[in-house]
């Protein structure tokens, strides 16, 4: 029995000495009388003010996706029911139906306010935020913890201690726990904040001190490009996380990313599960991640964790955390954060310690002790994840929209799929873009390997572009095969040129529409004295498909690579087809005309060009007007899209003709917003 006062109490559970002592007075904290005063029992109220120990019965997520049919697994096992949050936009999305109940929510995921109403609505007993940005938001743990549920997460005061990345840096420093060069003081006037970047010395990298998920961060090179990027990275770090805030760091050239996986209890008890290696990323959001790192051996191990755990502990931290580090080629190491909640890439870790985080999660809010010793873990084999995104490798990774029609999902010994999408499922560009979690586990790092690569080959989804193709192309990366893979890995080799549709594709193609157009007129397509033939139109290319004499035959030869057919009134049949991952559509094309032809060629000899959007998003700021001379990548106007800001830039020199769009305007992916001649 450890007896406190409300004042220890308190600090211990991240919330202020009065609303300790109301909670003391509604007698919602086991308490003993000595000498007068109200003393509390930490080990009987664990972790969660408000709660005495026992099962939690009702756990809701406060979030969407993947994540919400992950928790649910956890809890079915415990014995535990999974609550999925539904606003009206996922009512009937894969992943929701996942869940043991579904709870509406009439607001968005970042509402903390109404997703607590709605919470005790339900019922529930306790609330996982997933890991959103609510997942970081000590007022919303408050809000969940004032309201008597059970936070599945770090006391309040620990999160704000450590989820801000200048208070983290300094405690950091107070402990000695290396950190790069920078500045994360409080005057932030841009000409303080340039004034700093110069002292630190280019290339640096700016950072919102809220947040995180790579949201906000950029690169600077030199003293030219600084006032710009300080507006921007301001702009995205208020409306990401209404906190403007930078921080400024030595940006490292060529280095790894590792993090170490932490678990502590409200008893004192503290371990590290080892490392993570999350260098292969792109624009600062991990693409592949593995466990243990290539480039950790045991002592590096120990040492890393040693600091993390060093810093949780400092911090008052409960739960599961992640501690971030950049490491140098020498083993050098400089940590980055602290992330306040469970990781994407927890999975890795999971299947090489054989734990279940969420059920560790789960527990430690339960108020129960984690029962294990660092000396008792152990790493076992070799963990590699990929994650699936709905966006378009070959147009610069911009978002996609679509509808799932089909999907495919790898199986085989050491294959694990966390996926968050189901046929029938619309995806948009209102949320994150992660659509599945591959996993694989191997005996060693190169037997990981061959189960990704063929657990990538065996992965197919139609109707939604995804980046398939370009993970499949990562893991034979020679970088990442040999383990050597850095955070500008990508950067330094992704260079996708056209990639044509292959022959095989267009008769599979035309054989589908062939097939459902027979089924309406079985003289589809027949000519005297010929075999029957389709024209079809995939993308901006045409062309005339001869189909042999017996349909269904040669329709048996060829590899399932089409879903469909469907039809639309307006635009008839269609086939879809996945072509290493992008969505591409079949439809049946007009035959050529004198008329299509002239314009053809006049579209492919020059004149007026249009700049059309390659994304859909909303118009923040328009550079041009009407009769502007512009030279060749020249920023025309600025377009916001998953809270980050992206250049619409000037194909070629030229004169502006025509400005179609103006700022506050909402547009879609291919809508057009400046003519130049």
């Amino acid at each position: 029995m450890k007896l406190v006062g409300p004042t220890e109490a308190a600090v211990r559970l991240g919330v202020s000495t009065r609303t300790v002592q109301r909670w003391l007075r509604e007698g919602r904290l086991p308490s003993v009388r000595v000498g007068g005063r109200l003393k509390l029992d930490l080990d009987r109220i664990g972790a969660q003010p408000g709660r005495t120990g026992g099962r939690l019965g009702r756990v809701l997520v406060a979030n969407r996706g993947e994540l919400v049919a992950r928790i649910a697994r956890t809890c079915r096992a415990r014995g535990s029911r999974c609550l999925a949050l539904v606003t009206p936009d996922q009512a009937g999305s894969w992943w929701a139906q996942q869940a043991d109940e579904v709870v509406p929510l009439n607001a968005g995921y970042l509402d903390g306010e109404q997703i607590v109403r709605a919470a005790v609505a339900a019922g529930a007993e306790a609330i996982h935020p997933g890991y959103g940005f609510l997942a970081e938001n000590p007022t919303f743990a408050e809000q969940v913890i004032e309201a008597g549920m059970a936070w599945i997460g770090p006391p309040p005061a620990a999160m704000r201690r450590l989820g801000d990345k200048a208070s983290a840096r300094q405690l950091a420093r107070e402990l000695g726990v290396p950190t790069l060069p920078g500045y994360d003081g409080g005057a932030q006037s841009d000409d303080r904040l340039a004034s700093e970047a110069a002292r630190i010395g280019y290339p640096v990298v700016l950072k919102p001190s809220a947040g995180g998920g790579g949201v906000g961060m950029h690169i600077v090179g030199d003293g030219s490009q600084v006032r710009e990027a300080l507006g921007r990275a301001q702009r995205e770090a208020r409306a990401a996380f209404g906190d403007e805030r930078l921080v400024i760091e030595r940006y490292l050239e060529h280095p790894r990313h590792v993090e170490v996986q932490l678990l502590l209890d409200s008893h004192g008890g503290a371990v590290h599960l080892g490392e993570r290696d999350c260098s292969l990323q792109r624009r600062h959001q991990k693409v592949i991640e593995e466990a243990p790192s290539p480039a950790v051996d045991a002592a590096l191990r120990a040492r890393l964790g040693e600091a993390a755990i060093r810093l949780a502990r400092e911090a008052g931290y409960v739960g599961a955390g992640t501690a971030e580090f950049l490491l140098e080629e020498d083993g050098r190491f400089h940590f980055l954060e602290l992330n306040a909640r469970l990781q994407v890439e927890h999975p890795v870790t999971e299947l090489v310690t054989g734990r279940d985080l969420v059920a560790d999660q789960l527990a430690v809010a339960e108020g129960q002790s984690l029962g294990i010793e660092q000396a008792e873990i152990h790493l076992a084999g070799h963990a590699i994840e990929a994650r699936l995104y709905a966006e378009d490798p070959w147009a610069g990774f911009l978002p996609v929209t679509g509808t799932v029609q089909a999907l495919e999902w790898p199986t085989g010994p050491g294959v694990r799929t966390d996926a968050g999408v189901g046929p029938g499922d619309i995806v948009g560009t209102r949320y994150d873009p992660l659509m599945a979690k591959l996993i694989v586990h191997g005996q060693d790092r190169p037997e990981a390997l061959d189960r990704l690569c063929s657990a990538l080959r065996q992965t197919a989804l139609r109707g939604v572009t995804t980046n398939v193709g370009f993970l499949r192309w990562l893991a034979a990366l020679p970088d990442f095969e040999r383990g050597d893979a850095r955070t500008d890995s990508i950067e330094t080799h992704w260079r996708p040129g056209p990639v044509a549709v292959p022959e095989i594709y267009w008769q599979a193609a035309a054989l589908e529409l062939a097939e459902d157009l027979r089924n309406q007129d079985p003289r589809a397509g027949f000519r005297l004295n010929g075999p029957p033939v389709l024209r079809i139109r995939i993308g901006a290319d045409e062309r005339t498909i001869a189909l042999g004499t017996n349909i269904e035959a040669t329709a048996n030869e060829l590899p399932d690579l089409v879903a469909g057919p469907t039809s639309t009134a307006d635009r008839g049949p269609s086939a879809l087809l996945d072509l290493d991952g992008r969505a591409l559509e079949a439809r049946l094309a007009s035959e050529p005309t004198v008329e299509t032809a002239t314009r053809e060629a006049s579209r492919s000899t020059g004149g007026a060009a249009t700049v059309t959007a390659a994304m859909p998003g909303t118009v923040i700021a328009v550079r041009v007007a009407s009769g502007d001379m512009v030279d060749a990548h020249e920023v025309l106007m600025i377009l916001e899209a998953m809270k980050m800001e992206n250049p619409v830039t000037a194909p070629a020199d030229g004169r502006v003709s025509r400005v179609l769009v103006r700022p506050g305007q909402t547009v879609q992916r291919g809508a057009a917003l400046v003519e130049m001649e």
